[in-house]
């Protein structure tokens, strides 16, 4: 059985806007029980102070004075949510021809990410120097890719530029959602091992840049990121930033959902209600396909990333919980039964190879030997009542009235899709679930029923493209809240079981990249 869950990340966002993860308590509304995480992402961008009207009278500025910008003499202002500077071009003797106004320049102070006195130091020198100014550190947008940009501000005067120093500073420490301090956790086995490079290289040093400490651990075995969850002193930190690919992603967000309830003294069974997780989750890409945090920032950049959770936007995500009649499973976001589980399960037997060879050959191998699963498939279906406004125009004429109705189907299927985000990726930028949002309080159930293995293969290759990859009479979707799985011919016991062995017994499942075996019906909320 599972259900939503709230969950925070960092997404995507104007220039300097950052994204990271934090699990949210549960909440009923009309769409009922819902786990929701939270993560840093560009659609949560906080300012501090700034103009009222957000673009009338020019405010009093807080400061004025002269720096160099670009070897240009500049009157420089800093007011509350602006840095403005304009070069100073004095009037030339005996000359009468007016003069052009100097075009001015600035900045938001909430893309602001860091500033620092700029000192010229000797060779193996660590502190002192000469002072040379001010460096401003920008967070800047291209697409949805962000990046960083230093604009240096020139003054020799070392008082002045303390104030300055000192200003910019207490400003900048009083935007919310900023960490200070951080947990993160590095799987170094990674794709080909290239998580710990990808910190050390591309994000540590970001995070040092905004004076955040990060407290390191590398996880040494599958289930140390969980084990640390449920023993790690929470409290001492801002937030949890993973770096690894999207089966490291879903471990942690399991063991932050956990640890919640765990802290709420909740009885952890397949009824659980879910409590919302205390922190943010940070998501630092370093995979093979990285869906989750392709999907909250729209690119898969680590710096990119690392800067989502510096300038601290907090995107909430939903989540599901995966149960069997009296058990919790585990927490996660998307799942595949059927050909999406048969091909993970075989990818796992081959783990000695690398991991893109080792997915295509799965796949391959799963295609060459195509054949469905007997099941009983039940969902609830969202109502037209409870259907979030922007699929409205699209599905409310297709929704059942505002009342739960169970809906069954049984049958041969190749494969059942059920995904709480829209899971995108560099293989299908489009999304596997394109009509789910990640925080829209849906999920999308994608039901592929019994076909010829031309017509199956003509659909996957629809993932890649632009075209409408459920544009097939065997391919059906439902927007839902529910959702019930019961392989056929399998006894109703409770045993669920992370083998990478199948027996005759047990059904794969692929949930966010890991495979889970399970003998019983399972309930996805």
């Amino acid at each position: 059985m599972a259900s939503r869950a709230p969950v925070r990340f960092p997404g995507s966002g104007g220039p300097g806007v950052n994204k990271h993860l934090s699990p949210r308590s549960a909440r009923s509304d009309s769409m009922g029980e819902r786990r929701r995480v939270s993560a840093w992402s560009e659609d949560g961008g906080a300012r501090a102070g700034g103009d009222p009207g957000g673009g009338g009278g020019r405010l009093v500025p807080l400061l004025r004075g002269i720096f160099h910008v670009e070897k240009t003499s500049c009157d420089v202002s800093l007011t509350s949510s602006r840095l403005l500077w304009s070069p100073i071009r004095p009037d030339t003797p005996g000359s009468s021809k007016v003069q052009a106004q100097p075009q001015e320049a600035s900045i938001e102070l909430k893309d602001i990410f860091s500033v620092k006195l700029k000192r010229r130091r000797l060779a193996g020198q660590e502190k002192g120097g000469t002072l040379l100014g001010l460096t401003i550190f920008v967070c800047i947008r291209k697409g949805h890719k962000l990046k960083e940009k230093a604009i240096d501000f020139h003054n020799l005067s070392e008082d002045f530029c303390d104030i300055w120093h000192r200003q910019l500073k207490e400003i900048l420490n009083g935007f919310p959602n900023r960490p200070k301090c951080l947990k993160v956790i590095i799987n170094p086995h990674s794709h080909k091992g290239e998580a710990p490079n990808v910190y050390y290289r591309h994000v540590a040093p970001l995070f040092k840049l905004a004076d955040i400490q990060a407290h390191v651990t590398e996880t040494n075995y599958k289930g140390h990121a969980l084990t640390l969850l449920k023993e790690c002193e929470l409290q001492e930190y801002d937030g949890i930033v993973c770096v690894g690919g999207d089966g490291t992603v879903s471990e942690v967000v399991h063991g932050l959902l956990l640890r919640a309830q765990m802290d709420a003294g909740k009885t952890v069974n397949g009824n659980l209600s879910p409590v919302r997780a205390p922190l943010p989750l940070g998501i630092i890409p370093s995979g093979t396909t990285d869906v989750l945090a392709y999907s909250l920032h729209g690119i898969k950049h680590p710096v990119t990333a690392a800067l989502h959770i510096i300038m601290g936007n907090i995107q909430p995500v939903d989540a599901c919980t995966f149960s069997t009649e009296d058990k919790l499973l585990r927490f996660g976001f998307s799942s595949m039964f059927g050909f999406g589980g048969r091909s993970l399960a075989l990818a796992e037997k081959h783990r000695w190879m690398p991991s893109s060879q080792r997915r295509d050959f799965a796949v391959i191998k799963t295609l060459a030997s195509l054949k469905p699963d007997s099941c009983e498939l039940s969902f609830l279906p969202i109502s037209s009542q409870q259907l979030p406004f922007h699929h409205k125009r699209k599905h409310e004429d297709s929704l059942p009235e505002d009342k739960d109705e169970w809906k069954h189907i049984g049958g041969e299927l190749l494969n059942v899709s059920i995904m709480a985000i829209p899971c995108l990726c560099s293989m299908a930028p489009g999304g596997l679930a394109p009509n789910t949002r990640l925080n829209d309080g849906t999920m999308e159930l994608i039901i592929v029923r019994n076909t010829s293995r031309p017509e199956f293969v003509k659909h996957l290759k629809r993932y890649a493209t632009q075209k409408n990859q459920f544009d097939f009479p065997f391919v059906e979707t439902h927007l839902v809240k529910e959702v019930k799985l019961c392989p056929q011919n399998t006894q109703n016991g409770n045993g669920f079981y992370e083998h990478t062995e199948l027996s005759e017994d047990l059904h794969p499942w692929n949930i966010d990249g890991d495979l889970l075996e399970a003998s019983s019906e399972v309930h996805v909320r």
